[in-house]
């Protein structure tokens, strides 16, 4: 028997959030993000905005330029959070197989259930919108990979500048039939440089690409090619996962103005490589990665990785890698206008250590340090205490 997937996806989430927030926000062009003189994104805009051209991670000087009527309303993330979780628990009260993949975006396999996929999805539509005042677009199909995709075509459809609250369902064995038309860039993994190399070769939807022999996408994509190959005809044997675990931890900041001060930058990263080790610590992570990302004035974006010897949770060497990092990279008085860190590369820290994993003294006095700050901070707050520069 064929598997039934849902996927859903919450309209405009943030914008629908704000609305409920202030009412006289409904029917409006409005954004949720950062203001334009500190060069903030658009996170959210409502279906209004839309109509203008605005979308989301768009620079708002640029919205505003589109639309210089347009509202700018600030983010509530803890009210975000909060509706997200109540929209979570509609979901699980249907099924335990749900997999959260955003904020405002779940899988659930409904497989087992006796009510087709199709009547539950317009019944928690309808749940959603009645109970939570939320709108949501939903996608059906025997997969996760084109329950998505069913999801985007149903929105795209409903050009209508409201909530669209789609609904797309694809039924069984009609999968490589309805993804046929549509374009390579619809395909999962595939970006825009992939639909570049894809079209130079004359393969411009995803009908093409399944018409190509699989040995043939093996050789021109190697061992990708052999995804894309399944993916062209709608086959996704992957399973809903109940828990989702992240891949990575990380902090930036974009300044309001360039910054060229050596210092301050450095300063920057230190506070936080501090952030990033408190957010591991709670989560009880390590990693063995420390990525830097820069962004210079012109908008070119560098990353820069180092691989530690041993995962690691400690505001001290997380430090002293990003700046180490930094200081490969960075040009004296260039301007910069993103710094930030990551640590990836997780290993739980409840795990074993190896016979090969034994501590040195530095790094043991440093965890013994790092314990005594975080009993202070946890004492007097975060800001009270950092660990100094060289």
């Amino acid at each position: 028997m064929p598997r039934a997937i849902l996927h859903l996806d919450l309209d405009a989430f943030f914008c629908a959030v704000e609305e409920q927030r202030d009412p006289s926000l409904a029917g409006k062009a409005f954004a949720v993000g950062g203001r334009p003189e500190e060069r903030g994104v658009v996170a959210s805009c409502s279906y209004a905005a839309r109509q203008f051209g605005i979308h989301s991670a768009m620079p708002m000087s640029q919205a505003l330029r589109r639309c210089p009527t347009l509202i700018i309303v600030s983010s509530h993330f803890a009210a975000y959070r909060a509706a997200s979780v109540e929209v979570m628990a509609r979901l699980k009260a249907l099924t335990p197989l749900v997999e959260q993949i955003s904020i405002d975006e779940a899988f659930l396999d409904v497989t087992a259930l006796e009510t087709p996929g199709a009547v539950l999805a317009q019944q928690l539509q309808r749940v959603i919108r009645e109970e939570l005042a939320l709108p949501c677009s939903l996608g059906v199909a025997s997969n996760k990979l084109v329950a998505k995709i069913a999801t985007d075509v149903g929105k795209a459809a409903a050009k209508t500048g409201t909530a669209p609250y789609a609904l797309c369902v694809v039924p069984p064995g009609t999968e490589a039939a309805f993804l046929a038309p549509l374009p390579t860039r619809a395909l999962w993994g595939i970006g825009p440089r992939t639909a570049e190399r894809l079209a130079a070769q004359g393969i411009h939807t995803i009908g093409d690409l399944a018409r190509i022999p699989v040995l043939d996408l093996i050789r021109r994509f190697g061992k990708y090619g052999a995804d894309l190959a399944k993916h062209a005809r709608g086959e996704d044997e992957r399973p809903i996962q109940v828990s989702h675990i992240a891949k990575s931890l990380s902090k930036e900041h974009t300044f309001a103005q360039d910054v060229q001060e050596e210092p301050l930058l450095r300063q920057t990263l230190q506070e936080q490589a501090g952030e990033v080790a408190r957010a591991l610590q709670r989560k009880g992570f390590r990693g063995a990665t420390i990525t830097l990302k820069l962004r210079w004035s012109d908008f070119t974006t560098l990353t820069r990785q180092m691989s530690l010897p041993t995962p690691t949770d400690q505001e001290a060497s997380i430090t002293s890698a990003a700046l180490c990092l930094f200081e490969q990279t960075w040009q004296a008085g260039r301007p910069v206008r993103l710094i930030g860190v990551g640590v990836s590369g997780f290993k739980a820290e409840s795990a074993q250590m190896s016979l090969w994993e034994t501590l040195t003294p530095l790094e043991e006095k440093r965890q013994q340090v790092e314990a005594a700050l975080a009993q202070v901070r946890a004492r007097f707050g975060e800001e009270v205490v950092h660990w100094g520069q060289k």
